[in-house]
């Protein structure tokens, strides 16, 4: 994420600080011309579904899954409820993510890693702004800490590109592109944690093309995390972290 690009899904990034206040008519645009698109499937998979019940190929039971798995469907969720244990819930603005029930209607499998050019606290304040329609799933503090805005269930506005957003986990972090000291050791440790949970509960190799920077995504501009991300040290820390993981739930059961 950068101050120079103003929203997630359309290749544009965070301003510094300064929440935007307006979105353009080209994203209001897409939205509708993505909620078309959900309309339809959603459409598609109900008249394919009451059809087959017609000729009895499908039992009752079996059209309430399929129901189920449509995109965009209200499901019953907690509020405030976390994916990761270790984080504290604060939600973004709904206009910033868009419902669905992955990995359901769109299998998982990347993780970008995020820089927020700004402060925690600003990320915060931009990710709850409708207007910003950008948004990631999880901030990593300097400390350590993490924030999750978006449950993972849910698309969130992060990457620039619909597949990758459909497809991915987003995770932003404190501090600076040019500045690699804001990337601290209990930040690098906390968001390897964070992965490494991630990539277990969707079987994502631990390898650089599964956890990628914003900067590889295709059709952005960005440039985060930047040349100061130590990926060779992050790698490390996740493969370990998964591994602990593992050793630990072996031994619980």
């Amino acid at each position: 994420m950068e101050e120079t690009q103003a929203r997630r899904e359309t290749g544009r990034g965070l301003p510094q600080d300064v929440p935007r206040q307006s979105r353009s008519e080209g994203h209001r645009r897409a939205a509708a011309k993505d909620g078309d698109r959900r309309i339809g499937r959603r459409a598609l998979l109900i008249g394919g579904a009451v059809a087959a019940v017609a000729t009895g190929v499908l039992a009752r039971d079996e059209l309430g899954r399929m129901w189920w798995r449509v995109p965009g469907v209200a499901k019953p969720r907690k509020e405030g409820e976390v994916d990761y244990a270790g984080a504290r819930w604060v939600a973004a603005s709904s206009a910033n993510w868009r419902m669905a029930d992955r990995p359901d209607d769109y299998a998982v499998d990347r993780v970008i890693i995020h820089v927020t050019q700004g402060s925690f606290d600003s990320a915060v304040k931009v990710f709850q702004n409708p207007a910003h329609g950008a948004a990631a799933h999880y901030i990593v503090r300097k400390d350590g800490h993490v924030t999750q805005m978006i449950r993972e269930l849910d698309v969130a506005f992060h990457a620039g590109n619909r597949e990758f957003n459909e497809r991915s986990v987003g995770i932003e972090h404190e501090g600076f592109v040019e500045k690699p000291e804001d990337f601290t050791d209990a930040m690098y440790a906390a968001s390897a944690r964070l992965t490494a949970r991630v990539c277990a509960r969707y079987g994502i190799p631990v390898d650089r093309e599964h956890i990628i920077g914003h900067v590889e995504v295709p059709g952005t501009d960005h440039t985060d995390p930047g040349k100061g991300w130590d990926w060779e040290k992050y790698l490390r820390l996740v493969a370990r972290a998964g591994t602990a993981s593992a050793t630990s739930e072996q031994e619980s059961t």
